[in-house]
């Protein structure tokens, strides 16, 4: 199963490829995508990203996850999340929203197994 691309990007907006969903916030996995709801965990851009928001995707045998800062890197990604990552056997890409997706689209273009999160607004 491959990671989905990521169709398109603008403030607020996110499209996958092969979802009608629109989200403002997603996570990306080979084979999905779903909305990713702050309330779930009770992230906010600061401390921003944590372990708990990541646990889905990881779970899903990811190799590399991107991590979508915002489109003004507002959210904030502790070293306690990237050290998560990094335990776990996984590589981890911390950029501003549109060069997250641009980097996660390339590597699920070459079939690497990416997951990711990213923020669309701020």
């Amino acid at each position: 199963m491959s990671s989905p691309e990521i169709a398109s990007l603008s403030w607020g907006q996110m499209k996958v490829k092969g979802c009608s969903t629109t989200y403002k916030d997603c996570k990306v996995w080979p084979g999905g995508s779903r909305t990713w709801d702050w309330r779930e965990t009770g992230t906010n851009h600061s401390p921003g990203v944590q372990p708990a928001d990541l646990e889905e995707v990881v779970k899903k045998g990811v190799k590399t996850v991107v991590i979508g800062r915002g489109m003004s890197e507002a959210l904030q990604v502790p070293a306690s999340t990237v050290d998560y990552l990094k335990k776990n056997g996984i590589d981890v890409l911390v950029l501003q929203t549109e060069k997250a997706v641009a980097e996660y689209n390339a590597l699920a273009a070459r079939g690497v197994r990416v997951g990711g999160v990213f923020h669309s607004t701020c």
